[in-house]
């Protein structure tokens, strides 16, 4: 197998296609232990695509409330292990301290989703509010943010494998978009590029090519959106969390078609007419 683009790797395979069987080459999306480590201390290892490695490990730090902005982090270094690679970040003394005090009270390993969780009440944690953002979308913006996502998809074009997060506004189109086997990885390379480029969530909405679990949610409001556009379906756990947030939570956005879960007064002009 060898490495064609950044994060693809080319595999020879046999295709089996209306009766015809031919043999040839397929570009694969590559997936590699990144292990995320603060002062010295390794907090995650994930399954993850090696691109954008410093904004994962930004957007890591900021959507799992490890450090709480940019400036948090002294020091972020991309280091190449044997089979993988170690995203080296250095905090702040007083966040470290906050976070050293934090894993000292852990009790055992977390899930890809929600990592360095020790409770369920800190699983559940209360979200800043997001009622007061002026936001307002219709339905083709909706349409069209999903359209632009697929459009930018540069890893998806070449694999047909990954997931896409992307951030999207009305008056400029797809600011920013990033893309991982994970889920959660490209959300939070997405929130991490933001972050390195000042750009606002609340100005536009967060879109993803994948379904809402509770900590898709979370994430996106702790970046700061108001509105969280998904081609998939939420969790029921998803919406209540959204809602209780104040974010706008949309969702089976596929084609000319979505659906509004939470705060649809920021989606007008024919919104009734698109909710099944």
């Amino acid at each position: 197998m060898t490495n064609e683009h950044p994060g693809t790797a080319v595999s020879s395979r046999i295709a089996v296609r209306g009766g015809d069987v031919t043999k040839g080459p397929r570009a694969l999306p590559e997936e590699i232990p990144v292990a995320l480590s603060f002062g010295g201390t390794t907090q995650a290892v994930m399954m993850a695509t090696p691109n954008d490695l410093e904004d994962f490990g930004l957007g890591f730090a900021l959507s799992e409330a490890i450090a709480r902005s940019a400036d948090d982090i002294v020091s972020l270094e991309v280091v190449q292990a044997d089979r993988g690679y170690d995203v080296q970040m250095q905090l702040a003394e007083d966040v470290q301290s906050a976070f050293s005090a934090r894993r000292r009270k852990m009790a055992g390993p977390v899930g890809c989703g929600l990592c360095g969780i020790e409770s369920i009440e800190e699983a559940l944690r209360t979200l800043p509010g997001r009622e007061d953002i002026a936001l307002q979308f219709d339905a083709d913006d909706v349409r069209e943010a999903v359209r632009s996502l697929s459009m930018h998809q540069t890893l998806r074009a070449r694999t047909g494998a990954v997931h896409a997060a992307g951030l999207y506004q009305p008056d400029k189109g797809m600011l920013c978009v990033r893309e991982d086997v994970g889920r959660h990885n490209a959300l939070d390379k997405l929130i991490g590029a933001m972050a390195r480029a000042e750009l606002r969530a609340a100005g536009g909405a967060i879109v993803i090519t994948s379904r809402v679990s509770v900590d898709m949610v979370q994430k996106a409001v702790i970046a700061g959106a108001g509105l969280l556009i998904a081609v998939s379906a939420p969790t029921a756990l998803a919406v209540t969390t959204a809602e209780a947030a104040g974010l706008t939570l949309v969702g089976l956005a596929r084609g000319t078609e979505f659906e509004i879960f939470s705060r649809p007064d920021r989606i007008v002009q024919g919104a009734k007419s698109d909710v099944a």
